[in-house]
């Protein structure tokens, strides 16, 4: 178990985190022909905009409240009901997700009594859901606003059946999965339950949104893609749920709750181990062997295995990610003998405690940076903000989480299952080869340098 070290000073220095406020909202952009609402000021929500279109690499459907100094004092409820009025007629979406960022919950707004005024003012926009959910940005990070937004669409929009529901015949199942899933690993997912013959409905479903695909239109204001509004009323009807990731504990007990599906959950789906166990529980619930294409997979994930642990065995690691993540990478480099000298986390959460590493430091990038020079670190696990981390260090760095706004293609990169883990696990072997301090030079005999200067003769 490891060893859970809090923050210790008044600040960031070169910050980790992701706020939640973006958290949430990237979890509002997994719903079909929706769009997030800030609530706050303009830069709240125009900041982080540029962070999800430059990791995307995608338009961003986003609008804001627009809290000026006025309204930060005075109360900022009107803009609220203005602004829900606005985007519900102008647009047209089928949802409107209402996260607060730390203006505005400084303030003391009143989210939900805002909702209640606009829909007695505006009936007329009935049919559009709203979900508010409280996401200030100094607390938690992008994985706990991201889960905090899908437990809030569940409980807004999920129909209470109790213990009625639940279809053992049924050949649809319900997907929860956190932040740390890319669009790519979510059609892997969608891939691997269609084996069994198994329909996945994901919450959110960033694959369908985010996955770069060019619309019919030229122009959206809203998602194109994702979980469509409808499928809420009928998640009460599916065999199974499986939830992927620790920090949706909360949505996944609600959802329990509402529709008394039996749930099954993982707390991330890298290395063989973990992807073993998922694979298993797969087929007994849809009741079908484990087909041969998928342990094919499985195989060639063993066969990088035993080529990669000649570079992994052993090997010093310093990771910086979410809760989650880092609880993911963490077993799957344990699983292949390397050691993690340094872990750091934006944010606190119980999975940490099961990390396998002596310790778990809560802080930023100048924590990673001063344990792994300290533990002898080989190379550095982190986003895009662990680049200059990594080149103070000298060490390589592969490309890990929230977010990636220099490279081209992250949300199209595959992380879990049979085939992310063995894609992984080269990179990170190859990225150890480049950078062995022992390497030997190519052999040049003295015989053929004395060849070389006859000949020159």
């Amino acid at each position: 178990m490891a060893e859970i070290v809090k923050r210790n000073k008044a600040l960031a220095v070169s910050p980790l985190k992701a706020s939640a406020t973006m958290g949430a909202a990237l979890a509002f952009l997994g719903i079909e022909r929706s769009i997030a609402m800030l609530h706050g000021a303009q830069g709240c929500t125009a900041f982080g905009k540029i962070f999800l279109i430059g990791h995307f690499r995608e338009p961003v459907p986003m609008q804001t409240t627009a809290m000026d100094q006025v309204s930060t004092v005075m109360g900022a409820d009107d803009n609220v009901v203005e602004g829900l009025a606005t985007v519900a007629a102008k647009q047209k979406p089928a949802l409107i997700g209402l996260p607060t960022t730390g203006l505005a919950e400084t303030q003391g707004s009143d989210l939900f009594g805002a909702l209640n005024l606009f829909r007695r003012k505006h009936p007329e926009h009935d049919g559009v859901a709203v979900v508010p959910v409280e996401t200030p940005d100094y607390a938690g990070s992008l994985e706990s606003g991201f889960a905090k937004a899908v437990a809030a669409m569940v409980d807004r929009l999920v129909p209470d059946v109790g213990e009625k529901g639940g279809d053992p015949k049924s050949g649809r199942v319900n997907v929860l999965v956190n932040a740390s899933l890319s669009p790519g690993d979510v059609e892997e997912l969608k891939d691997l339950f269609d084996f069994f013959g198994l329909a996945a409905v994901v919450l959110p479903d960033l694959s369908g949104s985010l996955d770069g695909h060019l619309a019919d239109a030229d122009f959206s204001p809203l998602t194109t893609g994702g979980f469509a509004i409808g499928e809420f009323a009928g998640m009460h009807r599916a065999r199974a749920t499986f939830v992927i990731g620790d920090s949706l504990a909360e949505a996944a007990d609600l959802l329990a709750a509402r529709t008394g599906v039996p749930d099954h959950r993982f707390d991330h789906l890298m290395g063989l181990e973990a992807v073993d166990e998922f694979v298993h529980v797969v087929a007994t619930v849809a009741g079908r062997p484990v087909p041969e294409k998928l342990r094919r997979q499985r195989r060639q994930l063993q066969d990088a295995m035993l080529d990669a642990h000649f570079f992994l065995g052993m090997a010093r690691i310093a990771l910086a990610a979410d809760p989650d993540l880092l609880k993911a990478y963490g077993d799957l480099l344990a699983g292949m003998g390397a050691e993690m000298v340094a872990a750091v986390s934006p944010s606190n959460a119980r999975v940490l405690k099961t990390v396998l590493a002596p310790q778990v430091k809560i802080g930023d990038l100048e924590d990673l940076e001063a344990l792994a020079e300290a533990g002898g670190a080989e190379l550095v696990v982190g986003n895009a903000h662990a680049v200059a981390t990594a080149e103070r260090l000298g060490l390589p760095l592969l490309r890990a989480g929230f977010p990636q706004f220099d490279r081209l293609g992250s949300p199209a990169v595959v992380s879990v299952g049979y085939r992310g883990s063995r894609r992984v696990l080269f990179d990170l072997a190859n990225l150890l080869l480049e950078a062995e301090p022992g390497r030997l030079a190519p052999y040049r005999s003295v015989f053929a340098q004395v060849a070389d200067e006859e000949g020159e003769a």
